[in-house]
């Protein structure tokens, strides 16, 4: 008789043990670990304490924060936020901050992907030559033409006009959004190119329905790297506009700190509201974002 060995469900234990321990042992968090979390944690902690006392302050008296400066709102005033948006006419900074930001973002992200797309799936000296001249944007300081771009607006009769702030925004951004996108086309197989044009589809048709959902990851990355300094921009529309009526929120904040500075329950209202807007865009893209910043790194 010859004995037949049959795996017994102790040896299927011990057999798919060591991998279990390995993947045990892999996921025991170590010091070096522990010590980044630590630090990480702590520098969100103290990066986030200044909007958590803004957004308190807000929903407090200027009469309560002189008695108890790091007092809690209890109950919650929410005059300040009527007071900020009619009385101090925030709401007219508010949407023209809203327009100029969206517009210039929407034509910049426009122009660069179709410029992006070009140089990346096009192989001529020309093109070459071209985005040459369009990543040199990125390297020259963009203060140093206010001079010259000012005299030219004011030659269109565009001064105070927020069109003016729109059209520079646009342009200042082009530079920046085209480097990251032709960096993503490039990681596109140009077989997918030949695919689209065996099933009868031009190079538009190509652009529109293969290649650009799939670089949703970096639009999303270029909107929101736009979107955050043009919202913040303070410079140009101190320059470009002198109508207080289309004040943008960084130059509308200055004048309503003047005219509030002892009100601090209002001008922390004002601040709150001017941040709102920049957490809710990180928040819906912070998935897109995470992807255009990590793409390729796990090849």
């Amino acid at each position: 008789m010859t004995a037949t060995l049959t795996p017994t469900a102790g040896s299927r234990r011990s057999a798919s043990s060591p991998p279990d321990a390995h993947r045990g042992r892999r996921q025991r968090p170590t010091a070096g670990g522990f010590a980044a979390n630590t630090f990480l944690w702590l520098y969100a902690a103290i990066s986030i304490a200044p909007l958590l006392l803004m957004v308190s302050n807000s929903l407090r008296t200027t009469q309560d924060m002189a008695q108890h400066p790091l007092g809690l709102p209890l109950p919650p005033d929410f005059t300040s936020y009527q007071k900020a948006w009619v009385t101090a006419s925030f709401e007219t900074y508010f949407f023209n901050s809203i327009f100029v930001t969206v517009a210039s973002v929407v034509l910049s992200t426009a122009v660069s992907l179709l410029a992006a797309y070009a140089f990346a799936r096009t192989r001529s000296k020309m093109f070459t030559s071209l985005e040459g001249l369009f990543l040199s944007g990125l390297m020259l300081p963009v203060y140093l033409a206010i001079l010259p771009l000012f005299f030219l607006l004011d030659s269109l009769g565009m001064i105070s006009n927020l069109w003016s702030l729109i059209l520079v925004y646009a342009a200042l951004g082009i530079p920046f959004s085209t480097f990251v996108l032709a960096a993503f086309f490039r990681q596109l197989p140009i077989e997918l190119d030949e695919a689209a044009r065996l099933d009868g589809a031009g190079p538009f048709q190509t652009f529109w329905r293969v290649h650009l959902p799939l670089v949703k990851p970096a639009i999303a990355t270029v909107i929101v790297f736009r979107f955050v300094p043009v919202w913040n921009d303070f410079f140009y529309p101190l320059i470009l506009i002198r109508d207080r009526d289309s004040y943008t929120l960084p130059v509308g904040i200055t004048r309503f700190f003047g005219e509030y500075q002892t009100d601090w329950a209002t001008l922390f209202a004002g601040l709150t509201l001017a941040t709102i807007p920049l957490v809710v865009l990180f928040l819906i893209a912070t998935k897109q974002i995470v992807s255009g910043l990590t793409a390729g790194m796990s090849k």
